[in-house]
């Protein structure tokens, strides 16, 4: 039996094509194993969304360069030519082929080499696929976007916007429902922009055809582009709050400044965002917010800095995602002008202090409040990481908790998680 080895990397859509790979290879008599060492071929999954994630995946092949390598994901389809200087015997495919991999590894074990690239339609639903975690489903509703952010190579890669069928969507849920999911992660690189490439935004709709599926689980809608959610603000609203919702917005600004937002060609103005989240947090008062920085960005002036540091403390996210700016190839943002790199390191950390302060300002406000939390992943020490109903990472100890909703009692809190006891479980 052939024995393979994957290595994944980056977003929900990526680990979501790892499952899809393993299950499919699974499906037709291969092995998955869980040490490269006693691969016959090693899959490595790939990622490009940040400079050194680039780097990263090009020390990853050349780890794996003597060996029967199989690159996928995001670096094949516009980045082969490292690949080949890397591991000049690997085969690879791009994120348009991620359910030909049977086929791929087929060849792979005949001594031929495959290189699958080029951008094509094709739905990652209701495939058999094995979860890196039974209680969470993750169903891709899309592939590429609308937007044309000059930064983004991503972009690039993934195309223009092919949404998926809301038939299928439901199929891939409901499949994940059967299996024992009580935790579906809908994601793409935009959800807000689903079914825009039909003519009508169709998020709304499939939300609510999704909440009224039969079955007791939580749904976690993933990241959202400012842009593309202001025309359905309010209907999402409405969807946000359905019990089965959690409460919690990954909406990415990506920087305080009108001007450096122009010149990222992000299609909105700070003035928008702050209307977003002033109406979400009037209908959802205990929202979890979670945004994108991109600190440095190509002429960022420190008076464009400072912009975004008086917005931050303006909006107080729950959580920031910090990008020090890494020119991407074969992008705009790449030609651009450059900040040095040291001042970025400044910047950086002068946003990364305000985060802490503001983030533990407000789990500190969470000590000794009794609350429920969903349990749905293992951690170390025999520990286990659950969630409130908004999203907020809970990190507990005790036996057999994985997917029960438990009474607990907060008794600690980091700027990233809150620690508490277990007062009694529930029914699961």
């Amino acid at each position: 039996m052939v024995e393979i080895y994957i290595e994944s990397y980056g977003c929900a859509a990526n680990q979501n094509d790892a499952e899809i790979m393993k299950g499919l290879l699974v499906k037709k008599g291969f092995s998955i194993v869980d040490n490269e060492k006693f691969a016959d071929i090693v899959i490595l999954n790939t990622c490009v969304v940040k400079g050194p994630t680039l780097k990263k995946m090009e020390n990853r092949i050349k780890h794996f360069a003597r060996k029967k390598l199989i690159v996928s994901g995001c670096m094949p389809e516009i980045l082969s030519g490292r690949i080949k200087k890397f591991a000049p015997n690997a085969s690879f495919f791009s994120t348009h082929y991620t359910k030909d991999v049977v086929k791929v590894v087929k060849n792979v074990v005949k001594g031929k080499k495959i290189e699958l690239i080029g951008k094509k339609k094709q739905e990652k639903l209701c495939s058999h696929k094995i979860p890196n975690n039974k209680i969470i489903g993750i169903t891709q509703l899309s592939q590429g976007c609308i937007n044309d952010c000059s930064y983004c190579l991503v972009h690039l890669v993934k195309g223009s916007l092919f949404s998926y069928s809301q038939q299928n969507i439901l199929k891939d849920i409901k499949q994940n429902l059967r299996f024992g999911c009580k935790e579906i992660w809908l994601t793409s690189q935009d959800n807000a922009c689903y079914g825009v490439d039909r003519g009508k935004n169709e998020l709304p709709i499939l939300i609510k055809k999704i909440l009224a599926l039969k079955g007791r689980f939580f749904i976690r809608l993933g990241m959202m582009n400012p842009s593309s959610l202001i025309p359905i603000v309010d209907d999402i609203i409405r969807c946000y709050k359905n019990k089965k919702m959690f409460k919690f917005l990954h909406l990415p600004i990506q920087s305080g400044s009108d001007n450096v937002l122009r010149l990222m060609n992000r299609k909105y103005k700070t003035k928008d965002f702050v209307a977003i989240i002033n109406k979400f947090r009037k209908e959802i008062p205990n929202l979890i917010l979670s945004t994108d920085i991109i600190v440095g960005f190509p002429s960022e002036t420190k008076k464009d800095f400072t912009e975004t540091i008086k917005f931050v403390k303006q909006i107080r996210p729950d959580i920031i995602n910090i990008s020090k700016f890494w020119p991407m190839p074969y992008t705009r943002a790449a030609k651009m002008k450059q900040i040095p790199l040291n001042e970025i390191k400044k910047r950086t950390i002068k946003l990364m202090k305000l985060h802490h302060k503001i983030a533990i300002e407000k789990n500190k406000k969470m000590i000794g409040q009794k609350t429920r939390v969903f349990i749905d992943a293992r951690s170390f020490n025999g520990s286990f990481l659950g969630r409130l109903n908004n999203y907020k990472l809970v990190v507990i100890m005790g036996k057999n908790l994985l997917g029960k909703i438990i009474d607990v009692k907060i008794i600690r809190a980091t700027s990233h998680y809150l620690v508490a006891k277990l007062l009694k479980s529930e029914k699961k």
